[in-house]
């Protein structure tokens, strides 16, 4: 009893009593915790990556080619069109006229070479002597033949001799020439087309800029022989062998002079610069308030080239802190989306949201994904559902289907905010990509991917047309071909996912319906020395395979994958198959002779021996961890009671107590997966039901139901995420199959002797 001096008063009392702590004190207590702000630092430094790859401080230019705005479009600031101002400067520069610079000197030359043969056929001198001097060549592409010249040359022989005689000859070639020895000579074009004037040009003669002059391109350009041919004949009324002869022999020397003008790249240049300083600043601006286009109308390429102009102006105009609000508030955002995946972690995978590695590869594949999108979305592709249903898949594959969609959703969000449309895109977005996560729960094909990117594909296409009605744009042929392109990026997503599904299964740790239909083949090497060394064994494997996969059907888990981690469980027994009770042969006992810590170390060691071979043969790991968590913590029962009974009679012992339980443990770890645990209790009950005498349907109940409470009550479902619920469903699925299995059968009469 108490002292009187150690009583407290009653307000004492009162100021002792603790109330519950406040709903935000104690919500401040759990953000403080050191693992909790990590996670949501790690996920605000994600939203703001997420927001640089968006450019998320930037509103998105939301306008396509071809899409019909609802409203009036009108130009919020001022802006140069640079293109505008290319072509006003151009259209300058075509108005000024390029300068050469003129050498008459070959044409004077050819006037003198053509009195010499004048002269020459005066003379007297016939063809042979003509061809003798070089005094003219047959070297012209459009030459005609030596037969045809020499006839020419007859005829023109008798031209100069008789009518119309040398002067006349000689004066149509001077009447030619001497306009070209003013204004200059060119047979090839002067200029491309668009550059410079189109009929004019300034030119001088060589070393004298002050006398240039402006000159017609046609009176300086020869094009061809034909025109030369109309000059003559317009000139002198001769026969056509004469004319063939002249123009032969003078537009050989003028291809051979190759023209008299030469450019002038320095004078030209200095007349457009001061062309353009006549014209003072050339600049195309767009005012403020300008329409830039109708509501109702399509966008034409112009328009969109003038809305981005626009929208770039727009941009530079707004201040640093209307960038820094926008993108703190984009990122805040993400990161509330980020802290919603987050609480889902927390809920239903912890062990990924403790994986620091684990979540820093979800974060590169949603910064990649983000990357590719918003590099992908340019026009004329405008492929971000490509990499977003690739992502999509992929999460669905590794990590399942519900986190696959909540990150679809915040990738689907941040890209959003980058390329304008937020709610009918998003609308598109995830759409497609549930339709393609909600069928990646068994692969068991190739062909399976590309069904699932036809199905997402004809998803996308019809919310796209969807989205389409909901922003008012008119069902034009431009709508339908959208729809269409986005039902083909999915179906290349399908593709895609085909060709890289292994890859994706290594690299995550996980296996697919095909992977395990290829591991369940019996022919694999394991399977076929299992067979081999321990054909009991191999049957119990297979046994337990069959009831594994119908308990785990019966949950909801994954049927096929329990059964594959059953074939494999016990291939660590083909090492030693003869120290296994069901290899060992009637009347042979190998544990015999051994104490009972030697032979619960046999056992036990079939566990390392199986992950270690597994491991050999480069079997995935969730097989593996069958291997090493199908019998979890469990004891050797056996041989421990069998240390206990020989402790009993000990006369040195202490009543069982010298018996050390840790030597007859397995190594472990306990199940981590429903699968794990389905096979843990069909490899139990399956060996426990061939010590059944007479295995009727309730003793087989009572065996189940002994076995699940043991391994219930041994805490060797602690670490998986199992209910009691589903347990009592795979009791109930055991015992079914086991009485199946052990069934009574009619004895036939056997036949009456004749």
């Amino acid at each position: 009893m108490s002292s009187s001096g150690s009583k407290r008063t009653r307000l004492e009392r009162v100021a002792a009593l603790e109330l519950p702590r406040a709903h935000w004190r104690r919500l401040m207590e759990v953000l403080g915790h050191r693992q909790i702000l990590g996670r949501g630092l790690f996920a605000l430094g994600l939203a703001a990556v997420l927001c640089v790859l968006i450019r998320g401080w930037a509103p998105p230019f939301e306008f396509r080619r071809g899409e019909v705005p609802v409203r009036t479009i009108i130009a919020r600031v001022s802006f140069e069109d640079p293109l505008a101002t290319q072509r006003q400067r151009e259209r300058i520069l075509r108005q000024v006229r390029w300068v050469y610079q003129h050498d008459p000197q070959g044409l004077s030359a050819i006037r003198r070479q053509w009195g010499d043969l004048i002269r020459a056929v005066q003379e007297g001198w016939d063809w042979n002597d003509l061809e003798r001097e070089h005094i003219f060549t047959t070297s012209s592409p459009n030459a005609p033949d030596l037969a045809q010249l020499q006839s020419d040359f007859e005829a023109f022989r008798l031209a100069v001799l008789g009518t119309p005689g040398a002067e006349e000859l000689t004066k149509v070639v001077d009447e030619i020439l001497t306009p070209y020895e003013t204004h200059g000579l060119t047979l090839q074009p002067l200029q491309k087309e668009g550059e410079g004037h189109p009929n004019e040009i300034i030119v001088y003669p060589v070393g004298r800029p002050e006398k240039s002059r402006p000159v017609k391109i046609a009176h300086v350009w020869l094009p061809d022989q034909e025109s030369l041919r109309a000059q003559v004949e317009k000139r002198l009324s001769v026969s056509p062998e004469v004319v063939r002869w002249l123009t032969e022999w003078v537009w050989d020397r003028l291809q051979r002079l190759g023209g008299t003008l030469r450019w002038d790249e320095s004078a030209t240049q200095q007349a457009q610069k001061d062309a353009l300083e006549r014209t003072g600043l050339i600049q195309v601006v767009w005012r403020e308030g300008v329409v830039l286009a109708k509501a109702g109308h399509p966008l034409s390429d112009e328009q969109v080239r003038l809305l981005r102009l626009e929208h770039e102006a727009f941009l530079a105009e707004r201040s640093w802190t209307d960038s820094l609000l926008r993108g703190v508030a984009v990122s805040l955002l993400l990161f509330v989306a980020l802290m919603v995946c987050g609480a889902y972690l927390f809920f239903r995978k912890r062990k990924l949201l403790g994986n620091f590695r684990q979540l820093g590869v979800l974060a590169v594949l949603m910064a990649a994904t983000a990357s590719l999108m918003q590099t992908s979305s340019v026009d004329p592709w405008r492929a971000e559902l490509l990499p977003l249903l690739v992502f999509a898949q992929v999460c669905a594959i590794a990590y399942g289907p519900e986190l696959a969609l909540l990150l679809c959703g915040v990738v689907s969000l941040a890209m959003g905010f980058g390329l304008g449309h937020p709610l009918t895109r998003m609308l598109v977005w995830l759409g497609a990509s549930a339709a393609a996560i909600g069928q990646t729960g068994k692969i068991r094909t190739r062909s399976k991917l590309i069904y699932i990117g036809l199905t997402s594909g004809a998803a996308a296409a019809a919310l796209s047309l969807l989205a389409n009605i909901l922003q008012s744009q008119p069902l034009r042929e431009a709508v339908f071909w959208e729809a269409s392109r986005t039902w083909l990026w999915a179906v290349a997503a399908g593709f895609l996912m085909s060709g890289i599904l292994p890859f994706v299964e290594k690299a995550f740790g996980v296996l697919t319906d095909i992977s395990l239909l290829e591991l369940s083949d019996a022919a694999h090497p394991l399977l076929q020395e299992l067979v081999r060394r321990a054909p009991s064994t191999y049957n119990h494997s297979i046994t337990v395979g069959a009831l594994a996969e119908a308990a785990a059907d019966a949950i909801g888990a994954r049927g096929l994958l329990a059964r594959v981690g059953a074939y494999f469980h016990d291939i660590g027994k083909m090492l030693n198959p003869g120290y296994f009770t069901e290899n060992q042969p009637p009347n042979e006992d190998h544990h015999a002779s051994l104490a009972p810590t030697v032979s619960s170390l046999v056992i036990i060691a079939h566990v390392k021996d199986g992950a270690d071979l597994a491991r050999q043969h480069h079997l995935p790991e969730p097989i593996i961890d069958f291997i090493c968590q199908h019998h979890g913590t469990t004891r050797v029962e056996y041989f421990y009671a069998r240390a206990a009974e020989q402790s009993q009679s000990d006369p040195n012992g202490k009543n069982g107590n010298t018996v050390d339980e840790s030597s007859y443990l397995y190594p472990g770890p306990k199940p981590q997966t429903k699968e794990a645990c389905v096979l843990m209790l069909a490899d139990a009950v399956e060996g426990a039901s061939r010590s059944l005498v007479d295995p009727t349907p309730g003793r087989i109940q009572n065996l189940v139901q002994q076995i699940t409470e043991r391994r219930l009550e041994e805490g060797q479902f602690d670490e998986s995420d199992l209910t009691l619920r589903e347990l009592r469903m795979i009791e109930d699925s055991l015992a079914k199959s086991l009485i199946a299995i052990y069934h009574a059968r009619i004895k036939y009469p056997e036949p009456k002797p004749a």
